[in-house]
């Protein structure tokens, strides 16, 4: 029996990262049978609806738009609109926008409905083979303010390190990660789901002499040893 709809309740909707069968039955039920879809790019969600045949009304919903469409949202679900929130990929609410409609959802006192779903860090976590007894995700590092602050923190941490980072920057931040924190086991993800996924595994001073010689592409996750006394 499908679920019911819930009205006036925002639905936070995860999304593959990769691989399109890593969507859950329960996501395509909510994502068929919701009013209304907030959508970080409405052209890869529409590419995702069409695949699994579901036709629905898109509203964009980005980081340069958040200011408008929070207070359009929040307005829809007041009035009784049922709201699914997707990102491009993965969990909405991770490193993406979705966070400010969310609180927004949560002040207003809206009902939240989080479905379980894609991320791309806990994969590769699992697969690394580092303790996931305790680690601590940080996500993206600062591009610039705030950066060296942040790596300082790092090289003290005791836990399994969770990065996101892009190919434009993987190579620098295994280089600073290696001149802040020292010779240490890592792990990396690329393209996690996908055609070319592929986890690389060895010291710090040996990825990072892996990436400097290679052609850089995909999306990364990096999962760094924590400091051992």
């Amino acid at each position: 029996m499908s679920e019911e709809i819930q009205r006036g309740a925002l639905y936070v909707v995860p999304t593959p990262i990769g691989n399109l069968e890593d969507i859950t039955l329960r996501a395509l039920n909510i994502l068929k049978h919701v009013d209304v879809i907030a959508a970080e790019d409405t052209r890869t969600t529409k590419f995702l609806l069409d695949h699994f045949g579901i036709e629905k009304t898109l509203l964009s919903f980005f980081s340069h738009n958040e200011q408008i469409r929070v207070p359009q949202i929040i307005q829809r679900l007041k009035n009784g609109d049922s709201v699914a929130i997707v990102s491009d990929a993965g969990t909405p609410g991770i490193s993406d926008p979705a966070f400010s409609i969310i609180t927004a959802a949560i002040e207003n006192e809206i009902k939240i409905v989080p479905l379980p779903g894609a991320t791309a860090f806990v994969p590769v976590l699992v697969a690394s083979g580092m303790s996931t007894h305790e680690f601590v995700f940080e996500g993206f590092l600062p591009h610039k303010k705030g950066r060296k602050t942040k790596l300082e923190r790092l090289k003290d941490e005791h836990r399994t390190i969770v990065l996101y980072e892009s190919p434009h920057r993987i190579l620098k931040t295994l280089q600073e990660l290696l001149e802040y924190c020292g010779e240490r086991k890592v792990v990396v993800g690329r393209e996690m789901t996908k055609i070319y996924e592929e986890i690389i595994r060895g010291n710090l001073s040996d990825v990072v002499k892996d990436f400097s010689t290679r052609v850089i592409k995909g999306e990364f996750v990096i999962v760094l040893e924590g400091k051992n006394d």
